[in-house]
């Protein structure tokens, strides 16, 4: 058992939210001692993270060493509608992740394979029985549900395959939804990171959280071999569900969710995009916002990452409204027809959609004219409570 050192700034959880932080510390204020601890044996497990490159500002040189592949372009494709789109992609993997992060800090301070018995504002318990004293605590270990919160799911199988001769795709296809429409919204995700290297992943935007691991490999088997590719290998396999937020009540949240005198980071402070459970651009700015903080105490970093989520909630209302269009104006077969619309918008507004920074004008634009739902049903969804979503609170 290695001894557990004390330290300044102890994060917990080595994800993308946690390593971003310690990123930000190393980087901006290298006398701060930054502690992570990861219960998994790597940084950021089995995983990419994937942004447009307009989603970024202040802090785009902590993302750069992070990338493992970008791209000049993308493309949707939908049964009725398909386009080539030229903002610029970036892939960001766990292994690129784990490696910079290690040499940011000092070795001693990455502490991997390290469950977490309990933390507070100045302590970290591991489950071996060592404590990491600490000036202040970071939660930033995600979260599987959202107490208080109601919605749907985002759920996805991803695969990096390797395939025998080259699968010919030039740049990304973020959203292919043409495939087969069960169990909501469903489209196939690509990302070709070498000429014979494509990460496939199949996703949905469902009412339940149940992921049909089987099920989803079967129809990746079927898209690729539909694409004329022989796979040789499967190098490996990712699974998430990740709760999209339509409605919620943020303090009860809050309180649920977290240790009294912790700061909070990632999901643990939903700093997610309310419809598409995207969290890069959040997660660097909150990280920038800590690195610029003179008081790095555990009331002032609790006060700062409440202060960021609660901005951030309300900034996301128009967001988490056209969650409650989604999933309560059409029927899940039908929900393809929405995202159909909204690729034929300008690119600009695509832009800043996505990185969650909609003008009034793009929020007039994506509710005018008919929608591709009855006009009746939309109407009381964007007005509605959303009391027919879905409770995104699951079991321990």
């Amino acid at each position: 058992m290695m001894p557990a050192p004390s330290t300044d700034i102890a994060i917990v959880g080595g994800g993308l939210a946690g390593s971003l932080v310690a990123l930000a510390l190393a980087s901006r204020r290298p006398e701060v001692r930054v502690s992570l601890i990861e219960q998994g044996a790597r940084l950021g497990g089995e995983h990419i993270w994937s942004f447009f490159e307009s989603d970024v500002g202040e802090g785009a040189e902590l993302l750069e060493p992070l990338v493992a592949a970008r791209w000049d372009g993308y493309e949707v494709h939908f049964p009725a509608h398909r386009r080539q789109l030229g903002t610029c992609y970036r892939s960001i993997t766990s292994g690129r992740l784990d490696e910079v992060v290690r040499r940011a800090l000092p070795q001693d301070r990455v502490l991997t394979g390290r469950k977490v018995a309990s933390l507070g504002p100045n302590a970290v318990t591991l489950e071996d029985g060592s404590v990491i004293e600490a000036g202040a605590v970071i939660d930033a270990r995600g979260l599987h549900g959202m107490p208080h919160m109601r919605g749907g799911w985002q759920k996805f199988l991803g695969r990096m395959l390797t395939t025998a001769t080259p699968h010919g795709l030039a740049r990304p296809i973020v959203m292919d939804a043409t495939v087969r429409q069960v169990d909501g919204y469903r489209f196939v995700y690509a990302l070709p990171f070498s000429p014979t290297q494509v990460f496939l992943e199949d996703t949905y935007y469902s009412d339940t959280p149940g992921l049909d691991v089987p099920a989803l490999r079967d129809r990746l088997d079927a898209y690729a071999a539909a694409q004329g590719w022989h796979v040789a290998r499967v190098d490996y396999e990712e699974t998430g569900v990740l709760p999209v937020i339509g409605k919620g009540d943020f303090a009860r949240f809050w309180a649920a969710t977290g240790e009294n005198g912790t700061g909070r980071a990632g999901a643990r402070a939903a700093l997610v995009h309310p419809l598409t459970s995207y969290s890069l651009p959040f997660a660097l700015q909150l990280a920038i916002g800590i690195s610029a903080l003179d008081n790095l105490s555990p009331q002032s970093l609790g006060e700062c990452c409440h202060a960021w989520a609660l901005q951030h909630w309300r900034q996301g209302r128009f967001y988490r409204m056209l969650t409650r269009m989604l999933f309560e104006a059409s029927s899940p077969a039908r929900r393809y027809t929405i995202l159909e619309r909204f690729y034929r918008l300008p690119e600009p507004l695509i832009e800043r959609f996505y990185a969650g920074r909609s003008t009034r004008a793009d929020m007039m634009r994506i509710l005018c004219g008919k929608p591709p739902v009855p006009l009746g049903r939309a109407i009381s969804s964007l007005l509605g409570s959303g009391s027919g979503l879905a409770s995104l609170e699951l079991p321990r």
